[in-house]
């Protein structure tokens, strides 16, 4: 009834489930929510390792703020440029941070490519560049195809409001997830018998959830095809600065360049701060375009979500710091590189395989060898024992549209060294703990509510897992008196944080 009343009085946008907040993906962040760890206070609570956030350089825009107060309006040595950052300012944006947001855009991308600040439009975070992008390059019921697996928050950012669709076409863990021309000729010549007007293609470069970059080749043969087809080509580019294993980071900006038959007015990029700088809550999102009109109107759009001007102060302040930037960009790197290599050794200790990454904030981390059986049931079967027994929240492949049951994208660049041990412990704790060879192990009703059959085929552990009353932390097994459902209703919505 009460939905039908909703229905009645209220808008299709408020009635509908297009927000996306019912995903899977997003009930291990409430579960997080309601049981969030903490080494002293709650050592046996949830660790998020869902959230892609980076959080392993903020000692140094910590010590450049301390040594550069100016920077702030907050503070007496910056107190004096108050009224004018204070006052109305129109929505193209300081042009002290366009040209900074610009050339760190271009160091970013080792210096071969030079953005054009005049090209620079902001926006409330990546989720607001995106839906600003995609007001300007579609109608509603129109179409772009998406490789998956893709980020979940696509379906909010690009669908939910501009009534955009998205239509994904897969890619395989037999050549490691690549985008294939065949793959995305079918896709498209589907959405035609269709009669869906399909208007341009949108990829992740580098990838969530893969954590792989593009190559070039790839790119050369994306932008053919849009430039044939006559339809837009969106490079999402927010982890840019997270590749820190070779190849190198190739943007579409700099493969566009040997390639002067293609019609750059159907090329656009968005960027944000929230991946590189690990700065979310500053809401600063980009689009780089190269037409004229989708950067006219888009700066317009602007307006319903801009950043503010205190934070374009202490942005352009900060990227204009050579010295600084130049240091973040090789430590972020490294800091990267040896997280991610700390954390894919340990478990393939253990016998976890993760895809061969190069970038971004997270593994995909393979445990289908882990599956009661190997259909999403069973992917989110396995998931819901990690959330409530391991107590970690990672996203299961599902979620991402992934079309083989079993991966998982696991978050390690947003806790501390300490955290992420603890969180390893429990894994290791949970894996070992289940490698019985040819065993059977079942327990009476008193103790357990499940059986867990562990059996070996073909050399390789398949390890049968459903609820039970147990749960691993650091390295033991300790009792609790109830399982908390991954669907239990939450005081507040994890949607409003930052896109991830």
């Amino acid at each position: 009834y009460k939905g039908v009343y909703d229905r009645e009085i209220l808008s299709k946008i408020a009635t509908n489930d297009g927000h996306g907040e019912n995903l899977e993906y997003f009930d291990g962040w409430k579960a997080y929510d309601r049981d969030p760890y903490h080494s002293t206070k709650n050592s046996n609570g949830v660790i998020q390792m869902g959230l892609a956030e980076n959080q392993l350089c903020f000692d140094l825009v910590t010590e450049w703020l301390l040594k550069n107060p100016q920077a702030s309006i907050c503070t007496n040595e910056g107190v004096n440029k108050f009224m004018d950052i204070a006052i109305f300012q129109d929505y193209h944006g300081l042009p002290e941070f366009r040209s900074a947001v610009a050339k760190f855009m271009g160091k970013a991308r080792d210096e071969k490519v030079i953005f054009n600040p005049d090209r620079i439009v902001m926006s409330g975070g990546a989720t607001g560049a995106s839906e600003t992008l995609l007001f300007c390059l579609a109608n509603p019921g129109d179409a772009f195809l998406i490789p998956s697996p893709y980020c979940p928050a696509f379906n909010r950012d690009l669908r939910w409001r501009t009534g955009v669709n998205l239509i994904p076409f897969t890619c395989s863990s037999s050549n490691n997830f690549k985008i294939t021309k065949e793959a995305l000729q079918s896709a498209y010549e589907d959405a035609l018998k269709k009669n869906i007007k399909v208007k341009g293609i949108i990829v992740t470069n580098p990838s969530n959830p893969l954590g792989t970059a593009l190559d070039k080749d790839t790119l050369k043969m994306l932008l053919t095809f849009v430039n044939v087809k006559n339809i837009h080509l969106v490079c999402d580019e927010i982890y840019a600065t997270t590749v820190f294993n070779s190849p190198r980071f190739i943007s579409v900006a700099e493969v566009i360049k040997d390639m002067p038959h293609v019609n750059q007015d159907l090329v656009h990029i968005l960027y944000s701060l929230s991946k590189d700088m690990g700065m979310p809550g500053f809401r600063v999102g980009i689009i780089y375009s190269y037409n004229d009109r989708v950067v006219s109107t888009a700066r317009r759009m602007s307006s319903f979500g801009l950043v503010s001007s205190q934070t374009q102060f202490m942005i352009a302040a900060l990227l204009s710091d050579d010295d600084f930037v130049r240091r973040f960009l090789v430590e972020s790197r490294d800091r990267l590189f040896r997280r991610h290599q700390h954390f894919t050794s340990e478990l393939a200790k253990i016998g976890i395989g993760c895809l061969q990454g190069n970038a971004a904030l997270f593994v995909w981390m393979d445990l289908r060898h882990l599956l009661d059986e190997a259909t999403v049931e069973g992917e989110l079967k396995l998931w819901r024992v990690i959330i409530n027994e391991v107590k970690i929240n990672v996203s299961p492949g599902s979620s991402f549209l992934c079309s083989e049951p079993g991966w998982f994208r696991v978050c390690f660049a947003n806790m501390d060294n300490a955290t992420l041990d603890v969180a390893l412990n429990r894994i290791r704790s949970f894996v070992t703990r289940g490698r019985v060879d040819n065993s059977t192990m079942t327990t009476t009703a008193a103790t357990t509510t499940t059986t867990t059959t562990i059996k070996k085929k073909r050399g390789q552990m398949e390890l049968r897992l459903s609820f039970n009353n147990r749960r691993f932390e650091d390295g033991l097994i300790s009792p609790h008196s109830s399982l908390l459902s991954p669907h239990s209703p939450m005081p507040q919505s994890p949607l409003v944080k930052a896109r991830t």
